[in-house]
């Protein structure tokens, strides 16, 4: 029996620029990552979202990323493991805030964007955040790109970690996402999507950009909550899991 978690990046919008569909989106995933004010979203945007999340049933995450509104988190930042430490800290307090507040629970941790990527190269950017969500709460789980660094780092100390692939990326032979940068680093054709997905889930495999069938290792699948066809890609991935008879649940 196959088992998985759809999750998505969300309460990205901040003040009056608005990004994503996150309430129709709600719907159709298991988990939300939810922006903690730092690559996007705002208290109010927060405040919003984790309610919108909690009435769904929807497990609610803090979505960590570097302090870099203008280029979204998404720009590398020469930073150091201190800090790394310090502003994961700072950022699951501020989320937990709300979720406390609803009287909800949270479930996990997902870096966003540069911090991510860099991380899942890095042992030592890597500890830090490892050691910033045990000391909040060693209960949390730590979203990290399957067989990277950080999901490595995470099970090393004993925190519960989940290997995340994603439905609208490509990947490196490494194993790593194919830089935005490049061309083919997107995957717009839904149908594309989904069958990548069935593949990593039941075969725990993925075809590179260049050809290469690599490992892989799917708990959690990442749908980009910003992406141009986030919503219907949701729907449709959603869909084909039940119609492969995978069970969408929660990690």
């Amino acid at each position: 029996m196959y088992k998985v978690d759809l999750n998505c990046d969300m309460g990205e919008s901040f003040g009056a620029y608005k990004i994503g569909n996150d309430e129709e989106i709600l719907q159709f995933i298991t988990s939300a990552n939810i922006a903690c004010g730092f690559h996007g979203g705002d208290p109010s945007v927060m405040n919003k979202t984790v309610k919108l999340a909690l009435e769904k049933n929807v497990a609610v995450g803090a979505h960590v990323g570097f302090q870099d509104l203008v280029g979204f988190g998404r720009r590398n930042m020469h930073i150091s493991p201190r800090e790394v430490y310090d502003i994961t800290v700072y950022q699951i307090g501020a989320l937990y805030g709300f979720v406390k507040a609803y009287g909800g629970r949270m479930n996990h941790v997902k870096p966003h964007g540069s911090l991510y990527n860099m991380a899942a190269r890095s042992e030592e950017l890597s500890r830090a955040i490892v050691e910033a969500v045990y000391k909040v709460n060693p209960e949390l789980i730590l979203f990290g790109l399957s067989g990277s660094k950080l999901v490595k780092e995470g099970q090393k100390v004993g925190i519960k970690v989940a290997n995340e692939v994603f439905a609208d990326r490509t990947y490196t032979d490494k194993g790593t996402l194919t830089p935005r940068k490049e061309e083919n680093a997107l995957i717009d054709d839904r149908n594309e999507a989904s069958k990548q997905v069935i593949r990593m889930i039941k075969d725990r495999k993925v075809i590179s950009a260049s050809g290469n069938e690599i490992d892989i290792k799917a708990d959690t699948i990442c749908i980009h909550g910003d992406g141009e066809h986030a919503l219907a890609f949701a729907r449709r991935i959603r869909d084909e899991l039940k119609n492969n008879d995978i069970i969408i649940k929660s990690i």
